[in-house]
């Protein structure tokens, strides 16, 4: 039985993935999650999820940092990125960073059960509209780069790396991660050596360069 996290927080357009994924694969396991800390939760209690629809805005996830945590830390799930923003250049940085497919938010309910039962299926989905365009779109300088070094954490490095980005100290990372602080310094010596980077200021540049607009709150303002 297959088993989906729907990772967003809109609850219609959760819906609206909820009836998708029924339709299109029988006795679908289907969670739900609100923000991107409840999606790491869930993935921690369950190794069984095999894919995600990921939100690329929802709270706590900005841009690709929340692909990058789900790829890095647990690597044999597929994820699907979902946003408002069809931009090529942004498609094109999501698969760069390991995602199985790309599903606009205008997409139709016949593409979203397309979408799911082709990355089911192990194979990468993008919508017939976007696909000519991303073939086109050059990666970025220094995504694949970025991604591989990335990969290259341990699932417990990129939590200190997230934290670290978020301005936390080490003893505060030692008491949210439940580890002595001498061990927090240990991944930090490692993640500078594989992120190839000399400092804490450094290694929380790479996570914001992850980062993207959010097209809705765009418009808001």
């Amino acid at each position: 039985m297959p088993s989906l996290l729907i990772a967003d927080d809109h609850p219609l357009f959760r819906a609206a993935l909820r009836q998708a994924a029924m339709d299109a694969v029988e006795d679908t396991e289907i969670r739900e999650a609100g923000s991107l800390d409840a999606v790491l939760a869930a993935l921690e209690a369950d190794a069984g999820i095999d894919l995600v629809l990921l939100d690329l805005h929802m709270p706590g996830n900005h841009g690709l940092a929340g692909l990058a945590a789900i790829r890095a830390q647990y690597p044999g799930v597929a994820v699907v990125v979902v946003s408002a923003n069809d931009d090529p250049r942004v498609v094109r940085r999501a698969l760069d960073h390991g995602a199985a497919g790309y599903l606009p938010k205008s997409a139709g309910l016949d593409e979203l059960r397309d979408a799911i039962r082709a990355v089911l299926a192990c194979e990468q989905w993008l919508p017939g509209s976007l696909r000519a365009a991303v073939a086109r779109t050059q990666s970025e300088s220094g995504d694949a780069d970025l991604a591989a070094r990335l990969a290259s954490l341990s699932p417990q490095q990129f939590r200190v790396l997230t934290l670290v980005a978020q301005g936390l100290l080490n003893k505060q990372i030692a008491d949210r991660l439940d580890v002595q602080e001498r061990t927090v310094k240990a991944h930090l010596s490692a993640i500078f050596e594989r992120l190839r980077v000399r400092n804490r200021t450094q290694a929380s540049v790479i996570l914001r360069e992850l980062e993207l607009a959010d097209p809705a709150r765009q418009l808001a303002s």
